[in-house]
């Protein structure tokens, strides 16, 4: 290892340990587990009463700004989420104890992702709180009829949609395989609550994971079809199981499962390993 590289992890070390940070990391885990309470709620509405509103995390943040406080609270999720996504580049410098096995550059590599993550859903809240409608959906929308315009662009879009159906899988396999665990302080956890908090992790990963598979799958049928409203992520996903009787109660119990992440977020808060 180079000498300037050893001396750029051993700043984002310091960095990583900075008491500051990590409170407002931990808080914007609280953040994102309202954001994903929402989220479950209107999955909930759009499975029963057909809502019309964007089905994604970028719904959740203007059903929040619709309120008198809502746009006070999403400066303050915002700020949390900025907070996250620092640490996850962190992370993805040093990785978690500057552990360098292949099971850990894979976490590196899980954590630079996130901290992209993190960074879009802050852009968005504050897009939000200008008074912007921003929303998810038709980003995509737009940005795949954009590709597909272009040439090799409906392989490119295809190509997307397999890595997003593969995000969706490897999600549903972390949450199955309880992965996630690892991150948490778990001999802090009172006995009693020990098992409800890991399966609600497992819950929030499996019901995220399978409704990123829909979604993948839908970006490959809009480019096998030529069809960018198919391509429009979680929102897309959601509301296609809508449209059918029998998806209406697999995208209740998604919405169930988006809740419960929603509940472990907010675990996470107090238990996150940061």
């Amino acid at each position: 290892m180079s000498s300037t590289t050893s001396n750029v992890k051993q700043r984002a070390s310091r960095a990583a340990d900075s008491k500051p940070l990590e409170y407002v990391a931990r808080g914007g885990f609280i953040g994102y587990g309202i954001i994903h309470l929402l989220f479950a709620w209107i999955a909930l509405q759009v499975a029963f009463s057909g809502s019309g509103q964007d089905s994604d995390q970028s719904g959740a943040l203007q059903e929040i700004a619709r309120h008198s406080y809502g746009k006070a609270l999403l400066v303050v999720i915002a700020i949390g989420l900025v907070a996250m996504a620092i640490w996850q580049v962190f992370e993805a410098v040093i990785g978690e104890s500057g552990e360098q096995t292949r099971g850990m550059m894979a976490e590196r590599a899980l954590s630079g992702i996130r901290a992209i993550l993190y960074s879009y859903l802050a852009w968005t809240a504050v897009k939000v709180v200008q008074g912007a409608k921003s929303s998810m959906g038709d980003s995509n929308e737009s940005t795949t009829a954009g590709l597909m315009g272009s040439n090799g662009g409906r392989w490119l879009v295809g190509l997307i949609g397999l890595v997003v159906l593969g995000v969706g899988i490897g999600m549903f396999i972390y949450g199955w395989k309880k992965k996630f665990v690892r991150h948490l302080n778990t001999g802090q956890m009172p006995a009693g609550t020990r098992q409800p908090i890991i399966k609600l992790g497992m819950a929030g990963y499996m019901a995220k994971g399978a409704a990123y598979a829909v979604a993948g799958v839908l970006i490959v049928t809009a480019a096998v079809k030529y069809d960018p409203e198919k391509a429009r992520g979680l929102d897309a996903a959601l509301k296609t199981l809508a449209g059918n009787s029998w998806g209406v109660w697999v995208l209740a119990l998604i919405a169930a499962g988006i809740a419960a992440f929603g509940v472990y977020c907010i675990a996470q808060a107090k238990y996150r390993k940061i």
